[in-house]
């Protein structure tokens, strides 16, 4: 089962690491100002997408296969039916503890594929929404 409690939210929270596929050079879009937030927040960003050269400052990567050092989380900007070939990518790696699928994105067989694997799953929240709440003003 994805995770939806705070605790386990906190724990994904946690890692530091991220991987964001599908990060987008548009100011205005979500795959921008989420990350963008995140690393304001000490989030070591890695962008992930084949059309730019530069993303938050940082050098942009084709594919995960393509990123080098380590991973801890990949954050999911992609369509749903894109879910599954992120998940196939992220097991193919041994160092990424979690998925995170934005709002909107959700895809129950590959979060299950990946939980087989042993990796935390959360789908269908907002990582700045979810640091914002629970983190930053922690009310729990």
């Amino acid at each position: 089962m994805p995770i939806t409690d705070a605790d386990g939210l906190r724990r994904v929270l946690g890692h530091d690491r991220v991987a964001v596929v599908g990060a987008s050079t548009s100011y205005e879009k979500a795959a921008h100002i989420v990350p963008a937030y995140l690393g304001r927040h000490g989030y070591d960003l890695t962008p992930v997408n084949p059309t730019a050269d530069e993303i938050f400052g940082e050098r942009a990567y084709d594919s995960l296969a393509d990123v080098p050092g380590p991973v801890d989380t990949v954050e999911v900007f992609r369509p749903s039916e894109e879910v599954p070939g992120i998940v196939e990518q992220t097991l193919a790696r041994d160092d990424v503890q979690a998925v995170w699928m934005q709002p909107g994105i959700t895809h129950d067989a590959a979060a299950r594929d990946a939980e087989a694997a042993g990796l935390d799953v959360v789908q269908d929240r907002c990582m700045k929404v979810e640091h914002g709440q629970l983190i930053r003003n922690p009310m729990d």
